[in-house]
């Protein structure tokens, strides 16, 4: 009798271990659980006790961060080591700049030279667009499998260039960092409502690079639905926002723009300036590592204030097709006008690039270290933008 009562405890023990047993692997969510031996089922029964309890407490942690970092959309205000409001305030400098802006405007009219220079320009460039469209009708198309078309688009580096260092007066920062030929990813902030950082950082390279080359922006893919802008856009050498189309590029060794805060960025509330959203999962640093390319941050300081956002009508957006319909100070009060950007000064810096090639084939796959990796870009593009506001002192200087 006592003989037959120990065996049916031994065979209750076995069956409650096997159970848990079970449990804990479908929790842990096809994470393999060791059985324990016949000869010792309470202490291995501990030991599972205890193993599935550390496992629970690392997936509950691994949970807390991600959350934690889906919740960081903004950098924290109080974070900001530079007074964001000061060093970026339109309303102190308005009426500085509209009692500056008619006798600036009048004297370059009555500078002959410089309507010479313009209309030379307005000149070639018709030239030129003739010509081109010429070459069309022929058939005789020089595009890639992208719809890039390298010569269409340098017929409009006059007219960037021009924005560039008059109108925005940008100043680059370490231009050196960004390789002369092989392949590259710009990581950049995001601002301004329409996307001119992207043309800015374009024609940085482009027209001040010792090895001048043409970087091809990653665009979101609502800007694509714009009437015209989805030809404009690819002839000109920017593509979807995709993954493949992202590594294809890298493989190609071009010198890939990608903006990881996307529509977020340039539909950013103007109070919300200069400081960062989140940077998504990190596949832009995922990409890099798969693809061996060195991550180049850069930091863009005077979008912020082109088209300040006071407002955005987001189901207007969605009737539209845009992802925000923004409110600024001119638009829509001002019909077409309202869409001229304002002209303040620019900071673009692009910082030392971040080698990827030698952290190991399956660097591309450890989540840890992509979100790692993503972070410290994130975290230098925004130390850049601090120090930037600074550096450029007024708004419209």
């Amino acid at each position: 009798m006592r003989q037959s009562t120990i065996r049916a405890r031994r065979a209750a023990d076995k069956r409650d271990v096997s159970l848990d047993v079970r449990r804990m692997s479908e929790e842990l969510d096809g994470a393999v659980a060791l059985r324990p031996k016949r000869s010792a089922v309470s202490e291995s029964a501990r030991e599972e006790d205890a193993l599935r309890a550390q496992l629970l407490q690392l997936q509950r942690t691994a949970e807390e961060e991600l959350a934690r970092r889906s919740g960081a959309s903004l950098e924290p205000a109080d974070a900001a080591p530079v007074p964001i409001e000061r060093l970026s305030s339109i309303s102190r400098e308005i009426p500085r700049l509209a009692s500056q802006w008619p006798r600036g405007l009048g004297a370059m009219l009555r500078t002959p030279q410089a309507l010479r220079q313009a209309s030379a320009g307005v000149a070639t460039f018709a030239r030129s667009q003739a010509a081109l469209a010429a070459r069309r009708r022929r058939g005789d198309d020089q595009v890639d499998e992208f719809g890039f078309d390298p010569e269409w688009t340098e017929t409009l580096v006059p007219f960037f260039t021009w924005l560039y260092r008059h109108y925005w007066r940008v100043r680059p920062i370490g231009l050196e960092n960004v390789p002369g030929r092989g392949r590259a990813l710009l990581v950049s902030n995001h601002s301004g409502v329409l996307p001119y950082d992207g043309a800015m950082i374009r024609t940085a390279i482009y027209a001040d690079h010792p090895s001048p080359r043409h970087a091809r922006a990653l665009i979101l893919n609502a800007f694509f639905g714009i009437p015209m802008a989805s030809w404009f856009l690819r002839r000109s050498g920017n593509t979807l926002g995709h993954p493949d189309d992202t590594q294809r590029l890298l493989e190609r060794d071009e010198l890939v723009l990608v903006f990881p805060e996307g529509a977020k960025g340039t539909g950013k509330p103007y109070r919300d300036r200069y400081r960062l959203r989140r940077f998504g999962r990190g596949g832009f640093a995922q990409l890099a590592l798969r693809t061996g390319s060195p991550i180049v941050p850069v930091s863009v300081v005077g979008g912020e204030e082109i088209h300040p956002m006071l407002a955005d009508l987001p189901a207007l957006g969605r009737m539209l097709g845009l992802p925000y319909f923004p409110l600024t100070p001119t638009f829509p009060w001002l019909g077409p006008l309202g869409m001229l950007p304002l002209p303040n000064s620019w900071v673009i810096e692009f910082h030392q690039p971040i080698p990827t090639r030698g952290m190991g084939p399956g660097a591309a796959d450890d989540a840890a270290l992509v979100m790692q990796l993503a972070d410290r870009v994130r975290d230098t593009i925004q130390a850049g933008l601090y120090r930037n506001l600074e550096r450029r002192g007024r708004v419209f200087g």
